[in-house]
């Protein structure tokens, strides 16, 4: 089996696994395994491809998911990122920390997706809303922790921050790295961030 074949199976199995991870599953893992691992993944290890999918996938499901998305329109999205991974995965070098290489392409990928659906949302014609669409978003919430059902309600610039300071670890030089800002700006986010939380934690 090819290895571009080999992706698609390792992520079913991984997004499989992610819908049933507990709150506490965390993709931050030693750096220098997850370095190893791509390097394998770029000389065609299929066994490091499933492991690095296995590893980040949860992580990446929420950072690539929305309030109120469907859990299967962020599974998409979660695959359109790992086939964009697999395709720049000879861009990567192993002199580099990965996470924030990984977060950038995951980024792009949720921007590209936001500006198709709006794209699509001005062709169509208006419609009300049914039921079925309305009870969606509960069903979602449902699966969040209280703590970051709050996070879900800050803005995106900030939720994304928080996200990759807190849940993955990465410090403010690789989270600047990720999203193309600088270590200053992310500090500031994360101030607004942390303020706008406790502020819901009181209400």
């Amino acid at each position: 089996m090819s290895l571009s074949n080999e992706i698609p199976n390792a992520l079913e199995a991984a997004t499989r696994a992610a819908a049933h991870a507990g709150n506490d599953t965390r993709a931050r893992s030693d750096e220098d395994q997850l370095r190893e691992l791509m390097v394998r993944y770029q000389q065609g290890d299929a066994t490091a491809v499933e492991e690095l999918v296995k590893r980040l996938s949860p992580a990446l499901l929420r950072f690539c998911s929305r309030p109120g998305m469907a859990r299967g329109d962020a599974e998409d999205l979660l695959q359109d990122c790992w086939m964009r991974i697999h395709r720049a995965r000879h861009t990567y070098s192993s002199s580099e920390p990965l996470l924030p290489w990984i977060y950038a392409i995951a980024r792009h990928t949720r921007v590209d997706a936001y500006r198709r659906r709006r794209r699509l949302e001005t062709r169509e014609v208006l419609v009300a809303e049914t039921p079925e669409l309305a009870q969606a978003a509960p069903a979602t919430n449902a699966l969040n922790t209280n703590v970051m059902n709050l996070v879900d309600r800050l803005p995106e610039s900030q939720r994304e921050v928080v996200l990759m300071l807190k849940v993955e670890g990465m410090s403010l030089e690789e989270v600047a790295g990720a999203t193309s800002s600088t270590p200053g700006a992310i500090k500031q986010k994360a101030h607004r961030a942390y303020a706008a939380l406790r502020r819901m934690l009181e209400e």
